[in-house]
Protein backbone atom coordinates (compact mmCIF):
# COMPACT_ATOMS: atom_id res chain seq x y z
CA UNK A 1 0.00 0.00 0.00
CA UNK A 2 1.18 3.74 -1.22
CA UNK A 3 2.48 6.16 1.19
CA UNK A 4 -0.60 7.92 0.39
CA UNK A 5 -3.18 5.39 0.51
CA UNK A 6 -2.18 4.93 3.96
CA UNK A 7 -2.63 8.34 5.11
CA UNK A 8 -5.95 8.39 3.30
CA UNK A 9 -6.68 5.52 5.60
CA UNK A 10 -5.49 7.06 8.96
CA UNK A 11 -7.24 10.46 8.16
CA UNK A 12 -10.65 10.37 9.76
CA UNK A 13 -11.88 14.17 9.99
CA UNK A 14 -14.89 14.30 7.88
CA UNK A 15 -14.37 10.78 6.82
CA UNK A 16 -12.28 12.05 3.69
CA UNK A 17 -12.27 9.04 1.54
CA UNK A 18 -15.86 9.43 0.97
CA UNK A 19 -14.87 12.86 -0.55
CA UNK A 20 -14.34 13.51 -4.52
CA UNK A 21 -10.93 14.20 -3.20
CA UNK A 22 -10.69 10.91 -1.75
CA UNK A 23 -12.25 9.14 -4.19
CA UNK A 24 -9.70 10.29 -7.27
CA UNK A 25 -6.95 9.30 -4.79
CA UNK A 26 -8.31 5.45 -3.96
CA UNK A 27 -8.93 4.90 -8.06
CA UNK A 28 -5.52 6.10 -8.90
CA UNK A 29 -7.35 8.95 -11.10
CA UNK A 30 -6.72 12.87 -11.29
CA UNK A 31 -8.62 15.15 -8.99
CA UNK A 32 -10.73 17.15 -11.70
CA UNK A 33 -9.37 15.86 -13.91
CA UNK A 34 -6.40 17.82 -13.56
CA UNK A 35 -4.29 17.04 -10.15
CA UNK A 36 -2.15 14.65 -9.32
CA UNK A 37 -2.11 14.21 -5.83
CA UNK A 38 1.13 13.07 -4.72
CA UNK A 39 1.16 13.14 -0.54
CA UNK A 40 -0.46 14.60 2.40
CA UNK A 41 1.61 17.98 3.68
CA UNK A 42 -0.84 18.95 6.49
CA UNK A 43 -3.59 18.06 8.50
CA UNK A 44 -5.88 20.17 10.91
CA UNK A 45 -9.06 20.07 12.32
CA UNK A 46 -11.13 21.43 9.30
CA UNK A 47 -9.22 19.02 6.97
CA UNK A 48 -6.16 17.97 5.28
CA UNK A 49 -3.22 19.82 2.67
CA UNK A 50 -2.01 17.50 -0.27
CA UNK A 51 0.92 17.79 -2.14
CA UNK A 52 -0.09 17.33 -6.04
CA UNK A 53 0.97 17.94 -9.59
CA UNK A 54 -0.96 20.52 -12.48
CA UNK A 55 -0.98 17.75 -15.43
CA UNK A 56 -3.25 19.96 -17.19
CA UNK A 57 -0.15 22.74 -17.16
CA UNK A 58 3.77 22.09 -19.56
CA UNK A 59 5.92 20.64 -16.95
CA UNK A 60 3.21 19.43 -14.47
CA UNK A 61 4.14 22.24 -11.70
CA UNK A 62 4.27 20.87 -8.12
CA UNK A 63 1.13 22.75 -6.03
CA UNK A 64 -0.67 22.71 -2.72
CA UNK A 65 -4.72 21.50 -2.78
CA UNK A 66 -6.64 22.82 0.69
CA UNK A 67 -9.35 20.39 1.47
CA UNK A 68 -12.04 22.52 3.85
CA UNK A 69 -14.45 20.43 5.07
CA UNK A 70 -17.29 22.11 7.62
CA UNK A 71 -19.86 19.49 8.94
CA UNK A 72 -23.27 21.33 7.81
CA UNK A 73 -26.52 19.92 7.69
CA UNK A 74 -28.64 23.30 7.36
CA UNK A 75 -29.20 23.87 3.47
CA UNK A 76 -29.15 27.57 4.34
CA UNK A 77 -26.46 27.29 6.23
CA UNK A 78 -24.66 25.56 3.86
CA UNK A 79 -24.90 28.11 0.84
CA UNK A 80 -23.66 31.06 3.45
CA UNK A 81 -20.34 28.62 4.51
CA UNK A 82 -20.08 28.66 -0.05
CA UNK A 83 -20.30 32.31 0.03
CA UNK A 84 -18.23 32.92 2.99
CA UNK A 85 -15.63 30.51 1.12
CA UNK A 86 -16.06 32.39 -2.08
CA UNK A 87 -15.22 35.77 -0.83
CA UNK A 88 -12.32 34.68 1.28
CA UNK A 89 -10.94 32.39 -1.83
CA UNK A 90 -10.93 36.20 -3.47
CA UNK A 91 -9.47 38.35 -1.07
CA UNK A 92 -6.74 35.37 -0.83
CA UNK A 93 -6.17 35.86 -4.82
CA UNK A 94 -5.81 39.59 -4.15
CA UNK A 95 -2.88 39.11 -1.43
CA UNK A 96 -1.71 36.27 -3.59
CA UNK A 97 -0.19 39.19 -5.74
CA UNK A 98 2.61 40.17 -3.28
CA UNK A 99 5.85 38.20 -3.32
CA UNK A 100 5.57 36.71 0.31
CA UNK A 101 2.33 35.60 -0.08
CA UNK A 102 1.42 32.37 -1.98
CA UNK A 103 -0.08 32.17 -5.14
CA UNK A 104 -3.85 30.76 -5.18
CA UNK A 105 -4.00 29.14 -7.96
CA UNK A 106 -7.76 28.07 -8.19
CA UNK A 107 -11.06 27.43 -5.44
CA UNK A 108 -14.30 25.39 -6.03
CA UNK A 109 -16.65 23.80 -4.13
CA UNK A 110 -18.12 20.06 -4.95
CA UNK A 111 -21.48 19.87 -2.97
CA UNK A 112 -20.21 21.33 0.21
CA UNK A 113 -16.12 20.69 -0.35
CA UNK A 114 -14.54 23.28 -0.47
CA UNK A 115 -10.94 23.40 -1.84
CA UNK A 116 -7.88 26.00 -2.60
CA UNK A 117 -5.21 24.98 -5.18
CA UNK A 118 -2.13 27.40 -4.19
CA UNK A 119 1.17 27.94 -5.15
CA UNK A 120 3.90 25.21 -3.61
CA UNK A 121 6.91 27.20 -2.03
CA UNK A 122 9.79 24.88 -2.40
CA UNK A 123 12.06 25.42 1.27
CA UNK A 124 12.79 25.03 4.56
CA UNK A 125 10.55 26.79 7.70
CA UNK A 126 11.96 28.60 10.03
CA UNK A 127 11.16 25.96 12.68
CA UNK A 128 13.30 23.70 10.71
CA UNK A 129 16.34 26.28 9.96
CA UNK A 130 16.89 27.18 13.31
CA UNK A 131 17.56 23.21 14.41
CA UNK A 132 19.87 23.29 11.21
CA UNK A 133 21.44 26.39 12.06
CA UNK A 134 21.01 26.90 15.63
CA UNK A 135 19.67 29.69 17.49
CA UNK A 136 19.99 33.10 15.37
CA UNK A 137 21.59 35.90 16.89
CA UNK A 138 20.23 39.38 17.51
CA UNK A 139 20.95 40.81 13.83
CA UNK A 140 19.77 38.39 12.55
CA UNK A 141 16.59 38.00 14.06
CA UNK A 142 16.52 42.19 13.50
CA UNK A 143 17.15 41.17 9.79
CA UNK A 144 14.18 38.81 9.97
CA UNK A 145 11.56 41.12 11.27
CA UNK A 146 12.47 43.92 8.64
CA UNK A 147 11.55 41.35 6.19
CA UNK A 148 8.26 40.40 8.03
CA UNK A 149 6.98 43.37 9.02
CA UNK A 150 6.69 45.09 6.31
CA UNK A 151 4.16 42.43 4.98
CA UNK A 152 2.14 42.21 7.88
CA UNK A 153 1.44 45.96 6.79
CA UNK A 154 0.13 45.14 3.99
CA UNK A 155 -2.28 42.25 5.28
CA UNK A 156 -3.35 44.60 8.05
CA UNK A 157 -3.69 47.32 5.52
CA UNK A 158 -5.77 44.51 3.30
CA UNK A 159 -7.94 44.03 6.76
CA UNK A 160 -6.40 40.36 7.09
CA UNK A 161 -5.36 38.96 10.13
CA UNK A 162 -3.57 35.46 9.95
CA UNK A 163 -3.66 34.58 14.03
CA UNK A 164 -1.05 32.25 13.46
CA UNK A 165 2.23 33.47 12.89
CA UNK A 166 4.85 30.85 14.01
CA UNK A 167 8.01 29.24 12.62
CA UNK A 168 6.63 26.47 11.05
CA UNK A 169 4.53 28.82 8.88
CA UNK A 170 7.66 31.16 7.95
CA UNK A 171 8.83 29.64 4.81
CA UNK A 172 12.58 30.24 3.45
CA UNK A 173 12.40 29.97 -0.20
CA UNK A 174 15.31 27.77 -1.50
CA UNK A 175 15.04 29.76 -5.15
CA UNK A 176 15.96 33.19 -3.83
CA UNK A 177 15.65 33.03 -0.01
CA UNK A 178 12.92 35.19 0.63
CA UNK A 179 10.37 34.27 3.62
CA UNK A 180 6.48 33.62 2.44
CA UNK A 181 4.03 33.34 4.87
CA UNK A 182 1.56 30.52 4.70
CA UNK A 183 -1.40 28.56 6.61
CA UNK A 184 -4.23 31.76 6.38
CA UNK A 185 -6.39 30.95 8.70
CA UNK A 186 -9.46 33.47 7.04
CA UNK A 187 -10.95 31.02 5.26
CA UNK A 188 -11.25 28.91 8.21
CA UNK A 189 -12.37 31.89 10.48
CA UNK A 190 -14.94 32.59 7.83
CA UNK A 191 -16.42 29.01 8.15
CA UNK A 192 -15.77 29.43 12.15
CA UNK A 193 -18.06 31.98 12.38
CA UNK A 194 -20.99 29.80 11.15
CA UNK A 195 -21.50 28.41 14.64
CA UNK A 196 -19.82 25.82 16.80
CA UNK A 197 -23.09 24.11 16.28
CA UNK A 198 -23.46 23.99 12.53
CA UNK A 199 -19.69 22.38 12.38
CA UNK A 200 -18.63 18.87 13.35
CA UNK A 201 -14.33 18.87 14.16
CA UNK A 202 -12.41 16.05 15.71
CA UNK A 203 -11.57 18.38 18.89
CA UNK A 204 -14.70 19.61 20.93
CA UNK A 205 -12.55 22.83 21.70
CA UNK A 206 -12.20 25.31 18.50
CA UNK A 207 -8.82 27.42 18.81
CA UNK A 208 -8.05 29.46 16.42
CA UNK A 209 -3.95 29.09 16.06
CA UNK A 210 -1.34 27.93 17.77
CA UNK A 211 -1.08 28.19 21.64
CA UNK A 212 2.06 30.31 22.18
CA UNK A 213 1.42 32.10 18.94
CA UNK A 214 -1.79 32.90 18.35
CA UNK A 215 -3.83 36.11 20.11
CA UNK A 216 -4.69 35.55 23.87
CA UNK A 217 -8.19 36.10 22.98
CA UNK A 218 -8.63 33.02 20.46
CA UNK A 219 -8.57 30.84 23.36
Amino acid sequence: MSDLSTDLLKFRVGTLHKTQLGRAISARVLFQERYQVLKVVGRGSFGVTFLAQDASLPHHPLCVIKFLSPKVHDPALLRTAQERFQREAKILGRLGGHAQLPLLLNYFDIEGEFYLVQEYVQGVNLAEEVMVTGIKSEAAVREMLAEVLPLLEYLHQQRVIHRDIKPENMIRCWRDRRLVLIDFGSVKEAIHDLGETCITIASSTQVMGTYGFAPPNSY
